[in-house]
């Protein structure tokens, strides 16, 4: 069973628990002695509804992670059941078919072995199908009922309720939190395994990349894992280029915008140019690829240098500053929108040009947040694959000419972890060392940002 279904009855019961508990909180205050409420009839209702929905919440959860172990067990050990495989991709088709049938995900079977499961697995299905809907049940009703039977009169439902909500809160701001230490966990583990094999140094000092997968993992070459073309060729696309692109477009769109555009004007603009920020970024690399990199290919060939090629770090890196543009141009408008106005009608008050009020007073009143945006901007752009993959190539030069073919680290990334690798080849474990220095170079940035913002906010308060 679906654990929507389930949900939808504990949301039932949780339902009625909140009616009979707002029913019964009522009758405090009539009848022949009625007394004051601690707290309201409808704080009381949610008392009881909590008490009902988190326990069963959390069943269903597990529950749904359980559940299909359980059907299986159950189908395994039928005498259909007794020819299958013992282990391997064979068997788990067999039974993913059959279980398809069964749920009526599916008219047929291709592997007619499957045919003979589809009856054990309606049998297995319909048993803890019924299982979970009376656990649910029971579990809402017992726990209902301590609630209800704890309501009185001086009862502070309000309180408790409070209280369970501002731990769900707590719990919600945690996930992000929590999320991180995980990611970041992970990639120390699998770095350090990385680094067992290969020596740190001439990871990250070395300038020849080119793992190969197909190598021993026991005595890797540790001249393969030099790491030092891919951080520049993510420093070059992503911070260099990128940024030439974004910032002087983002930052003049966003001063036209809140300084000179109509009103008019700028209610059709500003949603246009947002409208950037959700292209995909597939869009954008077929956009490089088929339109930009053979543009500056051609133009190259025209001016006389015939080793442009159609691959290139300034066609990549031109279409992911066209990208970035919005996240530049957003964060300034909202910050020079934000500058009271009282500086700038000082500032033109005392005989200064709107052009110079806009750089020597909005510009830096405002510049915490366009160093917000920027760096933003530059995070976004260093962690961008698809405009990487389609536009700038999988060679990993370390150069200067932005007309040659370049990588990244994210790139690297994708292709280490793709295909059949295994988890245990320095190959494939490079990839974490690879995410582990973005996440690191990401970090920093942000600290960086907080840093110029929080100096420059106190000079402006």
């Amino acid at each position: 069973m679906s654990p929507i279904t389930l949900l939808m009855i504990a949301m039932g019961l949780g339902l009625a628990g909140w009616l009979a508990a707002r029913a019964k909180a009522w009758s405090f205050q009539k009848g022949e002695n009625p007394r004051r409420l601690a707290a309201r009839p409808n704080y009381h209702g949610w008392y009881v509804a909590l008490w009902v929905l988190v326990p069963t919440v959390v069943f269903i959860t597990i529950w749904s992670s359980i559940a299909p172990q359980l059907v299986n067990s159950q189908v395994l050990a039928s005498p259909e059941a007794q020819t299958l495989p013992a282990f391997g991709f064979e068997r788990d088709s067999i039974l993913a078919e059959a279980r398809a049938v069964a749920q009526g995900r599916s008219d047929a079977v291709f592997n007619q072995d499957a045919m003979a499961l589809v009856e054990p697995f309606q049998n297995a299905l319909n048993r803890y199908n019924w299982i979970g809907i009376a656990l649910t049940a029971l579990i809402a009703l017992v726990s209902g009922a301590f609630a209800f039977l704890r309501l009185k009169p001086d009862f502070t439902a309000r309180t408790k309720v409070e209280r369970t909500v501002m731990m769900t809160l707590l719990g919600a701001s945690l996930v992000a939190i929590l999320t991180t230490f995980g990611i970041f966990a992970s990639l120390v583990f699998e770095t350090t395994r990385f680094f067992g094999m290969v020596n740190p140094i001439d990871f990250l000092f070395g300038t020849h990349w080119g793992p190969d997968p197909m190598s021993s993992a026991d005595n890797p070459d540790p001249t393969r894992y030099g790491a030092i073309p891919l951080f520049w060729g993510t420093i070059y696309i992503g911070a260099i280029i990128a940024m030439i692109v974004a910032i002087p477009l983002g930052l003049m769109s966003a001063i036209y915008l809140t300084q000179y555009a109509d009103p008019r004007l700028r209610a059709w603009l500003k949603p246009a140019l947002e409208i950037l920020a959700g292209v995909p970024t597939v869009v954008y690399g077929y956009f490089a690829a088929l339109t930009v990199a053979p543009a500056i290919r051609d133009a190259a060939i025209s001016i006389g240098i015939t080793s442009a090629s159609s691959e290139s770090a300034l066609a990549a890196g031109i279409v992911m500053g066209v990208m970035i543009i919005p996240f530049v141009s957003s964060m300034a408008d909202d910050s020079i929108a934000a500058v009271p106005g009282a500086m700038r009608d000082g500032s033109l008050a005392m005989g200064a040009t709107k052009s110079e009020t806009i750089r020597k007073v909005l510009i830096p009143a405002a510049l915490p947040g366009i160093v917000a945006g920027v760096m933003l901007a530059i995070s976004r752009a260093i962690g961008e694959t698809m405009i990487v993959v389609m536009a700038a190539g999988a060679a990993a030069n370390l150069t200067a000419n932005p007309l040659e073919a370049m990588t990244t680290v994210t790139f690297q990334i994708v292709a280490m972890l793709t295909g059949e690798g295994s988890f245990d080849h320095p190959a494939t474990l490079s990839a974490f060392a690879l995410g582990f220095v973005l996440f690191l170079v990401t970090l920093a940035l942000n600290f960086i940002a907080l840093r110029v913002v929080k100096r420059f906010r106190e000079a402006y308060e």
